[in-house]
């Protein structure tokens, strides 16, 4: 029997409404207690005085490029980037060469994560074959295989009958369709957000209204049919009003949204640094308000990075020749802290229930508490560190990030996976 102890932390579990002082024990990889005070002979104790102890980090929505794309990002650099951010589960999208689009596909994935990853990793498989929009891909057999949810993700499915198709399909399960909301015709070869920004650099533009009409098209077939949705990487201020409307109707809605998104705007935007080109684009300030409102109301329910990981020849190109993304997993909490919670813009127990309970709740997953008998994931985090962000020491093969060279404060110190202390050397 092995045990760890995590001594004297403010331990905050939304799930289980804790917020105090108070020792975590673990004992044979599961939370065995969670008590002031806590007398035990384990052989290994942490002492998490004057930091905070959370459920493992949840991010529903990365890209780890595997399999086909690995010089971008791979399982076992994708991991590392995220134990070292305070995660502890992740979700992968489909969009990789091959697409995960079928059974085998997830088995080996899944296969392939239990034998790299420091991390739980998920798999979500694509909606349609091959992402082409055009024949629903073997949803069942990929549930039966283990995929978590299923996503298009990087194309809008403007094919009304057959997303329809999709919500009926799933019906009678308790898997998502997570939707890229973008009408492709009003967006066309846009690199940043069409408005005064992308006018004075002579930049195409993507519209907000292009997110906003397919936003409330997958709403009204959601409502229509009873299925469930969830908005990816929410970005425009309508689009949270159309979700936030849905619910109060009883829609089965959920929303996710970005670091970026919550606390950059287009003002950012430099042609000669691609690094703050990514899809959606960054927007207005009035659109970045509207996403910390519907965050803090419920609108919006959880918080993801969109990690994007590209090879550096690929984004050392052109603006608008470059791909869009950037890494985010190493960067996430410490942007959340410094730009939110530091600011006064959103309380700790709430941020940390959009990244923890929240997004375990809504796809069902066995993460996102600290009850007893659950899996040992814990983040220990110091909300006063000051660091500053240098991309020589990321685990991610990735490394334009519009944060590099920023001073940040707040930093998970110490990930904990299965009672398993992920063990930096970078």
């Amino acid at each position: 029997m092995s045990e760890l102890l995590i001594k004297g932390g403010r331990v905050i579990d939304p799930a289980n409404k804790i917020n105090s002082v108070a020792d975590v024990l673990i004992v044979d990889g599961k939370i065995s207690a969670v008590a002031p005070n806590i007398e035990t002979s384990a052989e290994k104790i942490i002492d998490a005085t004057g930091k905070i102890v959370t459920p493992g980090l949840i991010d529903m929505h990365v890209h780890f490029r595997e399999p086909g794309q690995e010089a971008k990002e791979d399982f076992v650099s994708g991991s590392k980037a995220a134990a070292a951010g305070g995660y502890t589960t992740i979700a992968t999208m489909p969009n990789t060469s091959p697409v995960v689009d079928n059974a085998a596909l997830v088995r080996s994935m899944i296969r392939r994560a239990d034998e790299v990853g420091i991390i739980n990793v998920k798999i979500i498989g694509a909606l349609t074959k091959n992402q082409k929009g055009e024949e629903l891909a073997e949803l069942r057999d990929m549930i039966a295989a283990g995929a978590v949810a299923f996503s298009d993700d990087g194309h809008f499915d403007s094919n009304a009958k057959i997303f329809m198709n999709a919500l009926d399909y799933l019906n009678g399960t308790d898997k998502i369709i997570i939707c890229h909301e973008e009408e492709p015709t009003l967006v066309e070869e846009g690199v940043m957000n069409e408005g005064k920004r992308s006018a004075i650099l002579g930049l195409k533009g993507r519209p907000t209204v292009a997110e906003d009409i397919a936003v409330a098209r997958d709403v009204l077939l959601a409502e229509y049919t009873g299925g469930r949705v969830h908005i990816a990487h929410i970005s425009s201020a309508r689009s949270v009003e159309i979700v936030r409307d849905a619910k109060k109707r009883g829609v089965k809605v959920t929303a996710e949204v970005t670091p970026q998104h919550l606390t950059m705007t287009d003002d950012l935007v430099d042609p000669t640094d691609s690094s703050t080109k990514i899809n959606p684009p960054l927007r207005t300030k009035k659109d970045c308000d509207a996403l910390l409102a519907g965050l803090l109301d419920g609108t919006i329910d959880m918080i993801v990075t969109d990690h994007s990981p590209h090879a550096p020849e690929e984004k050392d190109r052109e603006y608008i020749y470059a791909p869009s993304g950037f890494p985010g997993l190493e960067t996430a909490l410490g942007i959340l802290l410094t730009d939110l919670y530091h600011e006064n813009k959103i309380d700790l127990e709430t941020l940390i229930s959009k990244m923890t309970y929240e997004p375990a709740q809504i796809f069902q997953l066995n993460a996102g508490n600290l009850s007893v008998g659950s899996p040992a994931d814990i983040a220990i985090i110091d909300t006063n560190l000051e660091w500053t962000v240098d991309d020589k020491k990321f685990y991610t093969r990735g490394s334009h990030s519009p944060f590099v060279g920023r001073k940040l404060k707040g930093k998970a110190v110490a990930t904990i996976v299965g009672g398993k202390i992920f063990e930096e050397n970078k």
